[in-house]
């Protein structure tokens, strides 16, 4: 296989893992009145690590300790993007949560000048400032204050781009198994979601495993939203760089966007919709 299919592959894995995300904002905002934030996050990510270990059982007999190391550290990285996202969406709308999260693209070039010492270039800086004034757009109320849920999901966002980036850093330098990473992530992150979700929500909500709505909603979650679709993202950004990842990854924001107004019947004021719009062209920039 030529490095151009493959890179062309791997960039079909990271557009189909949007798709699944962009469903992902409807099923989390749809079973929130049932399932707490931090018991949604324990319990899709349990279920995704058994589903991914019962598939991948021979990838997990050959983890090394340096993959469980580093597992365990991109796992941190996540379940702090997921804890801030999900919380947000609690007080904002499924599409305002899935564009503001892209917010990561225009990250993710600036945490990696850490990393590379490769400063962005005039574009990127210029895509930056229209993302903020897009960003504004989007989030700021009519009398200029801002959302809750914002807030927390763009926090979110910065964590979903630290997270990128210190993907490429291992899968593609130290060159650890993609598949055993997604796996141990699952875990990791599930497990910090298992200590903070009696803390935060106390006991636990029978009605998520009883309820068909909320039992749907995890199912999606667990198996598509994080298992496959994790499973294409760390496989995919082994054979792409992070800033063509961040661009093909943000597109779960129109899909996130487009599934709840077709599912919940959401709509955004032409205010916002403007706001999305230079969002967009943003992350485009500063990908090209």
């Amino acid at each position: 296989m030529t490095q151009r299919t493959t890179g062309l592959l791997a960039g079909a894995g990271l557009l189909a893992a949007t798709i699944l995300w962009g469903g992902g904002f409807v099923a989390v905002k749809d079973s929130l009145d049932i399932v707490p934030p931090f018991y949604m996050i324990a319990i899709r990510f349990a279920l995704a690590g058994v589903f991914l270990s019962a598939v991948f059982f021979k990838n997990v007999l050959r983890i090394k300790k340096t993959t469980l190391k580093t597992g365990a550290a991109l796992a941190v990285f996540l379940f702090l993007a997921y804890a801030f996202q999900t919380v947000g969406v609690l007080y904002t709308t499924a599409g305002k949560n899935a564009f503001l999260t892209t917010v990561y693209v225009i990250l993710v070039p600036f945490i990696a000048w850490i990393f590379s010492k490769h400063r962005p270039g005039a574009r990127i800086i210029a895509a930056a400032f229209i993302a903020i004034i897009g960003i504004g757009l989007l989030s700021l109320d009519d009398n200029f204050s801002v959302n809750i849920g914002d807030i927390l999901t763009l926090i979110c966002g910065f964590w979903f781009a630290v997270h990128i980036v210190f993907i490429a850093r291992f899968t593609q330098t130290n060159g650890e198994d993609p598949i055993a990473l997604t796996i141990l992530q699952m875990f990791f992150s599930s497990a910090l979601a298992w200590i903070a979700a009696p803390v935060f929500e106390g006991g636990f909500p029978v009605a998520a495993i009883t309820t068909p709505r909320s039992l749907f909603s995890l199912i999606y979650l667990a198996f598509f939203s994080s298992g496959i679709a994790f499973l294409l993202q760390n496989v995919g950004q082994k054979y792409t760089t992070a800033t063509t990842a961040a661009l093909l990854l943000s597109l779960e924001s129109v899909f996130g966007a487009l599934f709840s107004a077709l599912i919940l019947g959401e709509s955004m004021p032409p205010r916002a919709l403007a706001g999305c719009a230079l969002l967009f062209f943003a992350i485009v920039l500063s990908q090209i």
